[in-house]
């Protein structure tokens, strides 16, 4: 009998400052058996940083990447079903992000490994065409303090401001600064 994902829920308070966005989100997220805390909190920091800014675009949702090979970690569409970005979490290869750059509007990458700028130096001269795509690196201590907020019904509080960002719950508060290694300096 296969293993079945662990459902976690969060409610975020979201400030951004930067961008004008500001409200409280309830998400549930489905993680993986072989997902770790890390890997799930960066994906919810992910969506953070990419929830739309106004009520007329549509929402940003949780996709199916660690059970369907063709899906991203997050996604959005338009009203016709047409994705409109598409946000990966980890180090996809070059094949997938010259596939998918291809075909939508907007490709967002978060690398949180240490060997994130290894990754990226081997496929960078290989996408410098590519106008559509941001690759981040938030740096492994930063998501390593990150997973330590993981619980299955968690409470957290997002504040962004002059490009810092604060991810905190009722004990404890780190700061996360993600690097931008390509791409458009917006999210």
């Amino acid at each position: 009998m296969a293993i079945k994902a662990t459902i976690y829920k969060a409610t975020i308070q979201l400030s951004d400052l930067d961008r004008n966005v500001y409200g409280d989100h309830s998400v549930t997220i489905a993680r993986h058996p072989s997902e770790t805390d890390e890997r799930m909190l960066v994906r919810l920091f992910a969506y953070v940083l990419n929830v739309p800014a106004g009520p007329d675009e549509q929402p940003l949702e949780f996709a199916k990447d660690m059970w369907e090979p063709d899906e991203p970690s997050l996604w959005q569409k338009d009203a016709t079903g047409r994705i409109v970005h598409w946000i990966e979490v980890g180090q996809p290869d070059e094949k997938r992000l010259l596939r998918t750059t291809a075909r939508v509007g907007r490709v967002s990458v978060y690398s949180f490994s240490a060997n994130t700028v290894m990754w990226w130096k081997g496929l960078a001269s290989k996408l410098t065409r590519t106008r559509n795509l941001s690759v981040w690196q938030i740096p492994s201590v930063q998501s390593q303090a990150l997973a330590a907020l993981a619980q299955r019904t968690m409470q957290i509080q997002v504040t962004i401001q002059d490009g810092s960002i604060w991810v905190g719950d009722s004990t404890r508060s780190v700061e996360i600064a993600p690097l931008r290694l390509f791409g458009p300096s917006e999210n």
